[in-house]
């Protein structure tokens, strides 16, 4: 069988379970819909949902590695990339029949449809070949002969921008990374500094402000690329503070008037001021509609009093994005937040307690977190926190509207996130390989062994399958689309991410598990993608399988 008969079964074999999903999907809104209001009734099927996107997810991130085999194919005969692509398939396939079949009976999936889409000789045979022991452990052979996972099919112009940034991450972020992890340090000056020179922050302000993002839109790709090159030097120290002025710009961008922008942009562009968003509450973590914190009106402006947690960096912003609750009625629900733009003192305390410049206090303390230090998340309390009203995200005409805004700047940090995971992900596979071929035990090296060689077959085609998707849905959101596939794409490669650094960690067996070796941070901050910028779950629930069932 040639790969290029190979690949093309493996698409035609995704295409049919893409559709088999798909009439799934139609039955279960239908049923749902009889028994009243579909949004309504999705929270009595949750498992259900959360199944549907899981399988959607896993079927889009098989599409993308088998078309990346064919891209890589049609420019040359591309034996690895076409070899990491069918594997993934085969692994894949066992592991979405087994969501289908615990869905079978909630779902209307007939015994005869499973049989014909999983016992059919076309799919057996694929799953046999592709993911016999021997294809595994020589596609772990050719991994570890390559040096890597994958070609690049970036434009050149992106490729130039990850090799200016994996520059940064080498030599000024991953010398540093250790320190800051176990000392629980804030992210020093001179990594913020030089990040903040080679235009990170700028990556999402349009060109009039100071960027360098098309005025037409944003340029997710190049988002993207300098995310997962930085996460790759630290995740926390490095990859995670371009997503919260990214988040406030996009909000700026979709609601902001002018003078917002003309006063905000430029510096954020060049990072001052330090950004961090305060939306999510001790009593309502995803549930971002049922927000509290009060936001009373006073003269010339508003004052804010309640508390906010897991606001990461700000004690270091000097910029808050405050999601606050202007109408007090609770029916008014999430058409009763608005959007504040808060200046604040920086520090780098772990506690703090400032009279802020416009009258009352903000005080805040970092919450002790088992990774992802370096940024530290902090609970705060506004105590009569004034707001002038011209920091109204939109002014006084968009009071109200805070929800909205605050969701078109999530997705691009969703989006981050994959990124952010590959980063990581990819810092963990280079450690396991690594360290595969230098380590002996029983007389051989690590890597001669035909499950170490398999098991780094399927994460390097896992690790590049995250890549393809997350590129992907950074082309689609760069025209305007892909809102949805970018909560799709952090389901999946969060979950990916924590497997992928699991493995590479019980590659390294003890030592593993010793702080004296990078791959243990790299296990404790994969655990919380999965988490933050919306919860697995809600993810999952609210956001996937509601436009699934929605649009089925």
């Amino acid at each position: 069988m040639t790969a290029e008969h190979a690949l093309t079964q493996g698409l035609a074999i995704n295409a049919s379970l893409a559709t088999l999903l798909g009439t799934l999907l139609r039955r279960t809104r239908d049923r749902l819909s009889r028994q009243g209001s579909l949004a309504e009734q999705l929270d009595s099927a949750q498992v259900l949902g959360y199944e549907f996107a899981f399988i959607k997810a896993e079927l889009h991130a098989m599409r993308a590695m088998l078309d990346y085999g064919r891209a890589c194919l049609a420019q040359d005969d591309a034996p690895l990339e076409h070899h990491m692509a069918l594997v993934f398939a085969a692994d894949a396939l066992p592991k979405i029949r087994a969501r289908f079949e615990r869905i079978r009976h909630a779902a209307g999936l007939t015994r005869e449809e499973s049989l014909a889409a999983f016992e059919n000789p076309e799919l057996l045979e694929f799953c046999a070949l592709h993911g016999a022991p021997e294809s595994l452990a020589a596609c772990g052979d050719a991994l570890l002969a390559a040096g890597h996972c994958g070609r690049s099919l970036l434009d050149e112009d992106k490729q130039i921008i990850a090799a200016s940034f994996a520059r940064i991450a080498e030599e000024v972020v991953a010398p540093r990374a250790e320190e800051i992890h176990r000392e629980d340090l804030t992210i020093p000056d001179d990594i913020l500094e030089a990040i903040a020179e080679m235009g990170c922050f700028a990556l999402s302000v349009p060109e009039r402000f100071g960027g360098t993002a098309p005025e037409s839109g944003h340029d997710n790709v190049a988002m993207v690329v300098v995310t997962e090159e930085l996460s790759r030097g630290s995740l926390a120290a490095a990859g995670s503070p371009l997503t919260r002025p990214e988040i406030v710009t996009r909000a700026l961008l979709a609601g902001g008037n002018e003078a917002q922008m003309a006063q905000w942009l430029p510096g954020i562009a060049k990072g001052t001021p330090l950004c961090a968003i305060a939306v999510t509450e001790p009593d309502c973590g995803s549930d971002v509609a049922a927000v509290r914190l009060k936001a009373t009106p006073t003269e010339g402006g508003w004052l804010l009093n309640g508390a906010k947690t897991w606001c990461t960096f700000a004690g270091k912003a000097e910029l808050l994005l405050v999601l606050a609750r202007t109408n007090p009625d609770p029916a008014a629900g999430h058409r009763g937040l608005s959007l504040f733009l808060l200046p604040k003192p920086a520090t780098d305390e772990k506690a703090f307690d400032v009279a802020m410049p416009g009258g009352g206090r903000l005080s805040g303390k970092a919450i002790p977190t088992l990774g992802y230090r370096g940024m530290h998340s902090y609970t705060l309390f506004f105590d009569q926190v004034f707001v002038p009203a011209e920091n109204v995200v939109g002014g006084p005409e968009a009071v109200g509207k805070g929800f909205y805004l605050t969701m078109a700047g999530f997705a691009g940090g969703r989006l981050q996130t994959a990124a952010r995971a590959c980063g990581l992900m990819r810092a963990a596979f280079a450690a396991a390989a690594r360290y595969a071929q230098e380590r002996s035990v029983f007389g051989h090296k690590l890597a001669d062994y035909q499950l170490t060689r398999a098991k780094l077959a399927v994460l390097g085609a896992s690790l590049r399958a995250c890549q393809e998707m997350t590129y992907a849905v950074a082309h689609l959101m760069d025209t305007g689309a892909g809102h949805m596939e970018a909560s799709l794409v952090k389901l999946y490669a969060c979950r990916a991410a924590e497997l992928l650094t699991r493995e590479a960690l019980q590659i390294h067996g003890g030592m593993g598990y010793s702080e004296e070796t990078p791959v243990s941070r790299y296990f404790v901050d994969a655990r919380v993608l999965s988490i933050f910028e919306g919860t697995e779950e809600t993810l999952a629930l609210k956001v996937v399988a509601r436009e699934l069932l929605m649009t089925a």
